[in-house]
């Protein structure tokens, strides 16, 4: 057999040939490139209110889970802080914005530009401005149906006590999911034989205005049965006034969202009713959402969530249990 000469020669030309290999596979290398990784940007209308807190929550813990980078930003309920935290969150090279409005009214100028600057949104909370559609998702409660069935629940508390005649602490009438809220309550009231006497809306969603207010409507109309609380401050205001006045069990109370307050009101016997509104888990949603449209994966426009009803005879339930898990944090206070 002949063996092949291994010469000087032929040692350089075979590593000359293996330099021009490596040089011509280090293009394909350099085209492999790490994923890349998003940043997501959550506004809150008012990082003041607990409720737009665990949304917050619920969007970093989601955003973490998804490995995002996450960055928070408090529009102090002002449109123009909005819209200045929309432009910071771009300049920061954000990729998606998750949003709670300040109002409906202030998101077109909003859709306008992240259109322009093709920057998914998906708004939590509160929706936009009906008829808008540039947007990526709106995660809310099912606020139509809520408002219906916690209506009928609100009617059957003023029967029970003798009466008709309910009021209402609504949330501002310029969102869209207060509206929505309202509509299903006139509805149920006027199927279930109910008289809405007077609808106050709050501007702060603040305890103390909440008080103001429930005083204000016992006032005008002493003979009510039952207070509509549109708003988790709404029935926690409503029962400081039923605890001041004696009326404890004599005007019946219920409410949308939820907190560990009202959980406890709810325990004591002050409320009867909550109908829980998942905030952390609408940041959850959102979250995955947006970042659903960044991947290329289906997107969900629509996301109502339902609230559920829930009484002191059930709180304890494993169903409603898991569901407050969704509402507040651990770190809020006891389920």
């Amino acid at each position: 057999m002949t063996r092949a000469l291994v010469t000087p020669s032929s040692l350089r030309g075979l590593a000359l040939a293996a330099a021009f290999a490596c040089a011509a596979a280090a293009p394909a290398l350099a085209e492999t490139k790490p994923a890349k990784t998003f940043t997501v940007a959550y506004i809150a209308p008012s990082l003041d209110i607990s409720y737009w807190q665990w949304v917050a929550y619920g969007a970093k813990t989601k955003a973490k889970e998804l490995g995002i980078e996450y960055i928070e930003l408090d529009s102090h309920n002002s449109p123009v802080d909005q819209m200045t935290n929309v432009r910071t969150a771009l300049t920061r090279g954000v990729d998606a914005i998750v949003m709670g409005p300040v109002s409906s009214a202030s998101t077109p100028p909003v859709l306008r530009l992240l259109k322009e600057k093709s920057v998914p949104v998906a708004f939590t909370g509160i929706g936009p401005q009906p008829g808008a559609t540039d947007y990526t998702a709106t995660v809310t409660a099912n606020n139509y149906e809520a408002g219906r069935e916690e209506g009928k629940f609100v009617c059957g508390l003023a029967k029970e006590r003798g009466g008709t005649k309910v009021g209402m602490l609504s949330l501002p009438q310029d969102r869209e999911n207060a509206q929505k809220y309202l509509k299903g309550a006139k509805e149920a009231f006027a199927a279930e034989g109910c008289d809405l006497v007077q609808v106050l809306q709050t501007k702060g969603l603040t305890v103390r205005e909440a008080v103001d207010q429930a005083n204000d409507l016992l006032t005008a109309h002493p003979d009510i049965k039952a207070i509509y609380g549109m708003y988790d401050e709404a029935a926690t205001g409503a029962a400081k006034v039923l605890q001041t006045k004696g009326l404890v069990g004599k005007v019946g109370v219920a409410t949308a969202d939820g907190s560990p307050t009202t959980v406890r009101l709810l325990r004591d016997g002050v409320i009867q009713g909550l109908f829980l509104q998942e905030a952390g888990g609408q940041g959850i949603e959102a979250v995955q959402q947006v970042y659903n449209a960044l991947t290329g994966a289906p997107v969900t426009k629509e996301l109502p969530l339902p609230e559920p009803l829930v009484t002191a005879k059930d709180i304890d339930s494993p169903a409603a249990q898991a569901k407050l898990k969704r509402v507040y944090p651990p770190s809020a206070g006891q389920y």
